[in-house]
Order: C-alpha cells, then sequence, then structure tokens
C-alpha cells in the first residue's frame, strides 16, 4: 500500500516538473527508451498510454523503423553469416534471414556489406522476419533496365550460354536475350568465343507482358562505324588503294570491308586468269589491298578491284612470242564454237573448232576436248593491242587434202561414214578431214530417192566410186550407184519400142495404170490404152500383154500400152512414131564430115570469103 501512495505522488511531482523539462525521455535517449519500453504490456493493453506518449511513439517507430508492410526494397546490413543463411539488419525490430543461396553471384559477401532486400515474409511460425535479396535484386534490375531503354545508356552484361538463335546475357541479374544478328555487324560464325565474356549491350526492346529484354551490341558497333563510315565516304576516289578484310564470299563477287563501309569485288575483277569461284583466290576475314574502280553519286556502292593492282599477263607477255610458234596450255572454257586455252596466266587464246580438226563436217568443241586438258596448238593471229590470240590444233598434223589425188584419184573405189543428209544428198567422211558428197541423183540407178534419209541413215556405212575431185576447192563429188553397172543399159534393148511383155495391173492411179515388170522396170499406161478388145478397161491385177510404146533411159520413163496389141491402126502410129524418133536421133548426131565442113565453112567467113 506504501508503494501505490508513493507512486502518486512520483506522478505527480512529474507532471509538475514536466513543463520545466525541454525533452522527454524518449526524445532525450530513443534508443534507451525503445530498449526500456515493456512491449509486451503494450500489445496486451495492460500498460495505459496517454495520446503524447502514444504520437511520441509513432513518431520515433517511423523515423527509425521500416514499414515492414511494404514492398519497396530496402537496404540492409549483414550482421552475421551462418552456414546457410545471412542475418541482415535492415532497422526493423527483428533482423532477417536471407539463404546464401541467393549471394552464389558474390562469394566475397562478408558481415558489413550492404545489400538490398525486399520483406518477403513479415515472421515466419518463429516470429523470423524472411527477407529477400534475389527479389530485391529483380526489381531493382527492372528500373535500371527501363531507365537503361528510356535514356538509351550503355549497360554491361554477362554472357551465359548460347542458345536457338543467340545468346543469354546476364544485365542487372536479368537474363536478356542476344539475337545473333545483333552480336556483330559482320556475320557470326563461332558462337562459343562470346560465352563467358562480359560485354557492353544497348537495351533495344523490352515486352513488359511476358517480362523479355533484347539486347544488342550491334547498335553500338554502328554507331561507331556510321561516324567512320561519313569519314571514309567523304575521301573516296577512283583509283584509290585502300587496305580491306574480306566480309562476305559469294559466287558472283567478294565483299570488303574498308572500315566501316563495304565494297563489292566482282568475280572478273578479282584475277586475270579464269575462275570458277572467289574463294580460289580470297579466303574470309583475309586483309588485302584493293583499288577503288567506280562508285555511284551517294558512294553507297563502292565497285573494287584486285588484279588491277597487278600487271596485266599481255604486257608481260614474251615479244619473241609470234606467229607459226607452238604453244602448250590448258582449256580453261569450252563453248560449241571452240574452245579458250590459257597459255599463260591471264592470256588465253581461241581455238575454233573448224581449227581443231581438218574435218569440214563441223562438230562440237566438246568433240575434241574438255575443261581441264593440257592440250598443244599453233598460233594463227596474235593481236597484242586488242589481247586477242587465235589457235590452232589440226596445224599440227599434216592436212589429208596434201597427197589428195594419190589417195583419192578418179574411179577409185572406197567405203565411208554416212555423217550428214541435205535436200539434195548425203555427206559422207572417207577419213578425218577428207569430205566428199553423194548427190541424191547418184544414189540409185533405179530408185526414184526423194530424200536421203529414204535411202540410208547417219552413221551407215557406203560403198562409192571417186567421180570428181576439185584439189583447189577441196570438194570430192561421189557416187554409189556407179559400184554396179547401169540395168538401163540391159533394159534399153530388152524394153525398147515396139516389144510385147506380159504383166499385170499393179496399181490404177490418175489418168492411168502403173505395171511391175521386174524390180526396176515400172512402166506407166495411159488410161485410152487401158482398152481392152470388147471396149472394157484393164482393172487392177487384170494380166495382159503390153507393147512398150515410150523408153528413156536417161529419165527412166517406161510407157505400155495393150489397146495396141488389137488396133493396127494404133500400132502403125506406134511404129511411125518409132521410126520418126529414130531418125531424128540419127539426124542430131554430127559426123567427122560435117564437123570439117562446118569448120571450113567458119573459116572461109572470118578470111572475107562467101
Amino acid at each position: 500500500m506504501a508503494e501505490e501512495t508513493k507512486n502518486p505522488e512520483v506522478q505527480e511531482e512529474a507532471a509538475v516538473a514536466a513543463p520545466k523539462v525541454e525533452l522527454s525521455p524518449a526524445q532525450e535517449n530513443p534508443e534507451q527508451f525503445l530498449k526500456d519500453f515493456n512491449w509486451e504490456k503494450y500489445e496486451e493493453g495492460i500498460d495505459t498510454v496517454d495520446d503524447k506518449q502514444l504520437e511520441e511513439f509513432e513518431a520515433l517507430v517511423a523515423s527509425n523503423f521500416v514499414d515492414t508492410l511494404d514492398d519497396d526494397v530496402v537496404e540492409g546490413t549483414v550482421i552475421t553469416i551462418t552456414d546457410r543463411d545471412a542475418i541482415i539488419d535492415i532497422n526493423a525490430k527483428s533482423e532477417g534471414v536471407i539463404s546464401l543461396n541467393e549471394f552464389r553471384y558474390n562469394p566475397d559477401l562478408k558481415v558489413g556489406d550492404k545489400v538490398e532486400v525486399l520483406i518477403d515474409v513479415r515472421e515466419d511460425a518463429t516470429g523470423q522476419l524472411i527477407l529477400s535479396h534475389r527479389k530485391a535484386r529483380v526489381i531493382k534490375a527492372w528500373d535500371r533496365v527501363n531507365a537503361a531503354h528510356d535514356e538509351g545508356t550503355i549497360v554491361n552484361g554477362f554472357v551465359k550460354a548460347r542458345t536457338k538463335g543467340g545468346m543469354i546475357v546476364d544485365v542487372f541479374g536479368i537474363e536478356a536475350f542476344l539475337p545473333g544478328s545483333q552480336i556483330d555487324v559482320k556475320p557470326i560464325r563461332d558462337y562459343d568465343q562470346y560465352v563467358n565474356k562480359t560485354m557492353e549491350f544497348k537495351v533495344v526492346k523490352i515486352n513488359h507482358e511476358f517480362k523479355n529484354v533484347v539486347v544488342s551490341h550491334k547498335a553500338l558497333i554502328e554507331a561507331d562505324i556510321e561516324e567512320q563510315k561519313k569519314e571514309i565516304i567523304g575521301q573516296l576516289e577512283k583509283g584509290q588503294v585502300l587496305e580491306g578484310v574480306v566480309k562476305n564470299i559469294t559466287s558472283y563477287g567478294v565483299f570488303v570491308d574498308l572500315g566501316g563501309v563495304d565494297g563489292l569485288v566482282h568475280i572478273t575483277d578479282l584475277s586475270w586468269s579464269r575462275i570458277n569461284h572467289p574463294n580460289e583466290i580470297v579466303e574470309l576475314d583475309q586483309k588485302l589491298n584493293v583499288v577503288i574502280l567506280d562508285f555511284d553519286e551517294d558512294k553507297t556502292r563502292i565497285q573494287l578491284g584486285l588484279k588491277q593492282l597487278s600487271k596485266h599477263p599481255w604486257e608481260a607477255l614474251g615479244d619473241e612470242l609470234k606467229v607459226g610458234d607452238n604453244v602448250k596450255g590448258k582449256v580453261v572454257v569450252i563453248a560449241d564454237y571452240g574452245a579458250f586455252i590459257e597459255v599463260e596466266e591471264g592470256v588465253e587464246g581461241l581455238i575454233h573448232v573448224s581449227e581443231m580438226s581438218w574435218s569440214t563436217h563441223l562438230r562440237s568443241a566438246q568433240d575434241f576436248v574438255k575443261v581441264g586438258d593440257v592440250v598443244d596448238a599453233q598460233i594463227l593471229t596474235l593481236d597484242r593491242e586488242d589481247r586477242k590470240m587465235s589457235l590452232g590444233i589440226k596445224q599440227l598434223t599434216q592436212d589429208p587434202w596434201t597427197d589428195i589425188t594419190s589417195k583419192y584419184p578418179v574411179g577409185s573405189r572406197h567405203e565411208g561414214i554416212v555423217r550428214n543428209f541435205t535436200n539434195f544428198g548425203v555427206f559422207l567422211e572417207l577419213e578425218e578431214g577428207i569430205d566428199g558428197l553423194i548427190y541424191i541423183s547418184d544414189l540409185s540407178w533405179t530408185k526414184k530417192v526423194k530424200h536421203p534419209s529414204e535411202f540410208c541413215e547417219v552413221g551407215d556405212k557406203l560403198e562409192v566410186v571417186v567421180l570428181e575431185l576439185d584439189v583447189d576447192g577441196r570438194k570430192l563429188s561421189l557416187g554409189h550407184k556407179q559400184i554396179e553397172a547401169n540395168p538401163w543399159d540391159k533394159y534399153e534393148d530388152e524394153f525398147k519400142v515396139g516389144t510385147t511383155h506380159k504383166a499385170a495391173i499393179t496399181e490404177i492411179v490418175d489418168k492411168g495404170a502403173t505395171i511391175d515388170f521386174n524390180e526396176d522396170i515400172t512402166a506407166f499406161v495411159p488410161t485410152r490404152h487401158l482398152e481392152k478388145e470388147d471396149g472394157t478397161k484393164l482393172g487392177k491385177g487384170e494380166e495382159a500383154e503390153f507393147q512398150i510404146i515410150e523408153f528413156n533411159k536417161d529419165f527412166k520413163r517406161v510407157v505400155a500400152s495393150h489397146m495396141v496389141i488389137h488396133k493396127e491402126e494404133e500400132a502403125k502410129i506406134v511404129k511411125q512414131a518409132a521410126k520418126k524418133a529414130k531418125a531424128q536421133a540419127d539426124e542430131s548426131k554430127p559426123t567427122l564430115g560435117d564437123a570439117n565442113d562446118a569448120l571450113a565453112a567458119l573459116k572461109k567467113k572470118m578470111e572475107g570469103g562467101e
């Protein structure tokens, strides 16, 4: 009871003295006040606190403790490190705990380090404050990434791994995507060389919905290159020699990086020699000197040359080389009309197909040579100014027409191969370089050949007789039918006019009919000469006697008649016609005396006599 009476007095004295004290105990020593404060009684509501004390307490808490209900990131201090956790003081009523797994990126973590944390759980089952450093890093990282994107600032990132289409980069603890096309301005062939490297990047795209970040290293390079490009373009001049790096190789040429500006060396400007692909001359990333050949007005399309830096091979061609010399070269290109031979590096000559063989039968150059062949040839023409050279292969062998008269005299018989047809005859090759022509009229004595293809085929072998030989014109006239005697010579007597033969009508044709006396002789019977004795006409297959009323060996024409057999008058007319024809033929043949008389008369006339 004494204490109860004493306490009011103390309180009364404190109340009386209070106006004289400027600061309350809480204000004078807040740390001690908070240390001595009975939290349990306060929470249970045992101690009563007046409004003034409560206001002072709330102000003190607001100024010294973090609001554990807020999701803001706060800074804490590492006060203890155990085997599994880090104890962090965030100036709250209790310390927080963070698993050391969240600090794997920082193996050097130690007591006293400042770290960013986010309150994950206010109190667990044991009343412990649970913090998250990883979540705090993510929140802060997104703030920094967004700021870098908005402000266009450069950020550092660690290339963690390669993925499909690019790389995974750690930027402020966030995994960002680096597309393969954004690594460098030049094509990348080895992505692995960038793994585990720290590089500078620019944040180029953020997808807030899916939390995706895209970064680019190429954007930084392009900015530098653009400045270099402007400087280089302003200094470009035709004929200028620059050093560059092979950036890309295509089938048509090579792209060379001149230090931010690309130029093209066309395949024809890489080497004085013919090449099939640019990779025969250059390789990727190779440094080389090139000369500027041309560019457009904006200097964005630059044409470069490599071969122009060396002397043209024609200029280095020896003066001793002349027409008639024999040279050796490699076949580099083949066309239907000929083949190009490289006799020296960059120096080519053309062998026309007509100069590959003495044969007049034209064929393709592929029949004689193929690419890569090494051949001997003779220089036919040489023009150093126009850099042209024509060569010949056939000149290295003897012209087969040199001794043509002894090998193929008129009347000699030979065998050849059918090489070609024309409407008027067949070209026959007797040997390489020796072709002859068989006119269609010299194919057969008896057959009426309208086109040579009716008689033979290309590649067939035919026996022939040399009919004519023109050495200067290099022409050979051949005959096939002449290998046999002309059957019409013997038929001239057998089927002379007036002779009678028995045969059947083979075919009824326009204006008459035909009859086959044998395999060679086919006669024509005019319509009126088909009349029989009873006035009817012979039909197809009907056999009868026929009299020859016309026989022409030169035109192979035979005309026969059945009617004259039974009509004497018609027979007389035929006989008279035959007699008259014979008489005219005899008169047309001049005698030796007639010729002498004609010559004497001509001489007398020239001398002025009558």
